[in-house]
C-alpha cells in the first residue's frame, strides 16, 4: 500500500524569495512564532503547472529517506501554500551559491566550499543517487565553515546508470551549461555518477572568471565554449 505524504500547517508561515526560475519559486519562510524554525517552501511558479513540475516536487519528496540534513535539504512534506502545491524542506541555513559568485572568488574561500560541495556530493553518490541537475542555484552553502547542502533532486535518479534517448534541446530534463553530454542522448554512454562531476567544470569558470556560460540550446556550440 503506498504511504500518503505528510502533510504541514503552513498557512502561518511568511515568504521570501530567495530563488526564481521559469518552472519554480524558493521561498526562505519563517513563523509568527518565535519558537517554530524556518523552513523552505518550493512552489510551482505558475499558478497552473505543468504535470512535469508536479511531479518533480513529489519525486523530491519520494526520496527524502535517502538524505541526510549534513549535506541535504530534505524534504518534510507536501503540502499547499497561497494556493498552490509545495514541498516544504528543511532549511539548513546559508546562502545559495549562484549568489556568491556574481564576480570571481577570493580563492581560500573557492577552496572552502569546493571541499564542502565535493563532500556532499560524495554521499549522495554512496546512496547510489545522480544528481543530473548540479548548478549553483542547486546548492546552498556556509561561507564561514564551506558546509554545503544540495538541493533541488526533481530529476534525480535512484540508478547508478541509465541510458537517454536523443531529445530536443528544449525538452532535455536538466541545465544545458551544466550538463554532461550524455545526458543530451547524443552519446553512446550511460548517465552515472561522472555526469554530476562534469557539472563541477563549469562552477570552476564561475568562481575564478565569473564566466557564465550561456544557456544555449546548441549542444555543439556549447561543448565548444567548455574547451
Amino acid at each position: 500500500m503506498a504511504e500518503r505524504p505528510a502533510s504541514l500547517e503552513i498557512s502561518e508561515y511568511a515568504g521570501e524569495c530567495i530563488r526564481e526560475d521559469q518552472e519554480f519559486i524558493l521561498y526562505r519562510s519563517h513563523a509568527n512564532t518565535a519558537e517554530m524554525r524556518s523552513i523552505l517552501l518550493l512552489t510551482p511558479a505558475s499558478m497552473r503547472p505543468r504535470q512535469e513540475s508536479l511531479k518533480k516536487l513529489e519525486h523530491e519528496y519520494s526520496l527524502r529517506r535517502d538524505f541526510d540534513s549534513a549535506w541535504a535539504v530534505r524534504p518534510i512534506a507536501l503540502s499547499q501554500w497561497n494556493g498552490r502545491e509545495a514541498l516544504v524542506l528543511e532549511d539548513p541555513g546559508g546562502e545559495f551559491l549562484h549568489r556568491l559568485i556574481r564576480a570571481p572568488m577570493e580563492t581560500r574561500q573557492f577552496l572552502r566550499i569546493a571541499v564542502g560541495l565535493s563532500s556532499a556530493l560524495g554521499q549522495l553518490h554512496k546512496r547510489s543517487l545522480i544528481h543530473k541537475d548540479l548548478k549553483p542555484s542547486n546548492v546552498l552553502v556556509d561561507t564561514a565553515t564551506g558546509d554545503a547542502w544540495l538541493t533541488g533532486f526533481g530529476i534525480a535518479s535512484r540508478l547508478p546508470r541509465e541510458r537517454r534517448s536523443p531529445e530536443a534541446p528544449e525538452f532535455i530534463a536538466g541545465t544545458l551549461p551544466y550538463m554532461a553530454p550524455e545526458q543530451t542522448g547524443r552519446l553512446n554512454r550511460s548517465i552515472d555518477s561522472r555526469s554530476d562531476l562534469y557539472a563541477l567544470g563549469p562552477y570552476r569558470c564561475r568562481c575564478f572568471l565569473n564566466y557564465n556560460l550561456r544557456a544555449r540550446t546548441d549542444i555543439m556550440h556549447l561543448n565548444r565554449d567548455r574547451r
